[in-house]
């Protein structure tokens, strides 16, 4: 094998995905590792947190790493995520994942600002004589090297736990906790351990899954819209100057001089799985005008709403409707979503980069078309956060200097354009859902 392998490993919400990537940014080989999430209540949100560190070993071991000798390993993860560990890294609570409520604000409101402090809060009183609390990129990097570091990069979404100096020393005491029970901090894109088992193979400190995803995804111009159908759901739109929008995120583009403006929803995978587990396969739908609309908050929404409290219903059911028009407007609402954080950008729209595990349903894409009648060009490699999280290995490894230079590894498998029978159906439909879902 050439010797400028290098790996990324991607800890989602549902399994590990990991793929091992040449310079040319070609997945040689792809392991995924399923793991199961816990909803022990509708407001709670949580992992077994030993699958952070099982599923990248059997992921490492599932692609033959120790043959394929890669020269950098990098791990990207859902964020925010939480668990507290013995003095062996193993985990003693569950692994707290976004959305939880024990990491939400006095107002039982979850936001991003304050969650993982929350979070620290929460297992430091349930579990004091724990050894540390890792996210889930610093417990796996502890399996793969023997230290719990963590990147720069993505303690940025612990602020202001992190203050993008170091760790906030009077938060972190105020939480019941102490800073050396928190992660090391390592610069990210830069070597932080070398990996066992695999000679000279460096280890990256890991990264936010979202940011893994975009570099790699070639959604880089004014007009361009990042939409990742993940377990969340993301739409980032692409601008030349940044703007803001009341509950929406701007922030910067990893190229110089563009930036996004969008955010998470609950109406991805999450959402769609449990309609479909409701409904079925479905079946084809007969009639454009003869579908009900979802409003799709079953554990409430993340952005624009922040507002965990919401819950879904179903709006307009007639004796018409069976299983296939219901499973329809589910994937229309994850549409409609989208389309609703696309509007709020101040450059009009002009197609969908299209990445995540559920690029590979294509009833998802097709309402995603029909819903913005945008374009949605679809990537080649669905484990998008996986492959940016090898770029990283590259860049710890010394191969590479420049993030932005990822998007070298972008590539489109294919083109979903709206279907002209849909496309007005559904703008009737969505326009009706924007005041449903407000």
């Amino acid at each position: 094998m050439a010797s400028d392998i290098t790996i990324g490993i991607d800890i989602g919400t549902s399994s590990v995905k990991a793929v091992a990537v040449d310079p040319d940014g070609d997945v040689v080989r792809v392991a995924r590792v399923p793991h199961e999430f816990f909803v022990p209540s509708p407001m709670r949100f949580e992992h077994d947190a030993r699958c952070w560190i099982d599923g990248p070993i059997r992921a490492l071991h599932e692609l033959g790493a120790v043959d394929l000798a890669p020269r950098g390993v990098s791990v990207a993860a859902m964020v925010p995520s939480l668990a507290a560990v013995d003095d062996d890294g193993r985990a003693i609570g569950p692994g707290l994942l976004y959305g939880d409520e024990r990491g939400h604000g006095e107002a039982g409101r979850p936001g991003v600002t304050g969650e993982l402090e929350r979070f620290l809060a929460w297992h430091a009183a349930n579990s004091p004589n724990a050894h540390g609390f890792w996210p889930a990129q610093a417990a796996a990097n502890f399996a793969l090297c023997g230290r719990p570091v963590l990147s720069t990069t993505a303690a940025a979404a612990c602020w202001p736990l992190f203050d993008f100096a170091g760790w906030a020393e009077a938060l972190v005491r105020g939480a019941g906790a102490q800073v050396a029970q928190l992660p090391t901090l390592v610069p990210g894109g830069t070597t932080a351990a070398t990996v066992r088992g695999l000679g000279d193979c460096v280890l990256e400190g890991g990264t936010i899954d979202a940011m893994a995803e975009q570099i790699v995804a070639g959604c880089d111009e004014p007009g361009d819209v990042l939409v990742i159908c993940g377990t969340t759901l993301i739409v980032w739109s692409v601008t030349a100057e940044s703007h803001d929008a009341p509950g929406y995120f701007p922030i910067p583009h990893t190229t110089p001089g563009r930036f996004f403006i969008g955010g998470p929803s609950n109406a991805g995978g999450l959402f769609l799985d449990w309609a479909r587990r409701l409904t079925g396969d479905g079946g084809a739908v007969a009639d454009p005008a003869n579908v009900p609309i979802w409003v799709p908050y079953p554990r409430g929404e993340r952005a624009p709403l922040d507002d965990p409290s919401r819950r879904a219903s179903l709006h307009g059911l007639d004796l018409t409707h069976g299983p296939a028009e219901i499973r329809r407007a589910a994937f229309e609402a994850a549409g409609f979503v989208a389309r609703r954080m696309i509007d709020v950008s101040p450059v009009p729209a002009r197609r969908i980069v299209a990445t995540g595990g559920g690029v590979r349903v294509d009833e998802w894409l097709r309402c995603l078309a029909d819903v913005t009648a945008l374009p949605v060009d679809v990537v080649a490699v669905p484990e998008g956060g996986a492959l940016g999280a090898a770029w990283l290995g590259r860049q710890a490894a010394g191969l590479e200097t420049s993030l932005a230079d990822a998007k070298r590894w972008a590539k489109t498998d294919r083109r979903v354009e709206p279907d002209p029978r849909w496309v007005d159906a559904a703008a009737q439909r969505y326009a009706a859902w924007s005041t449903l879902a407000a």
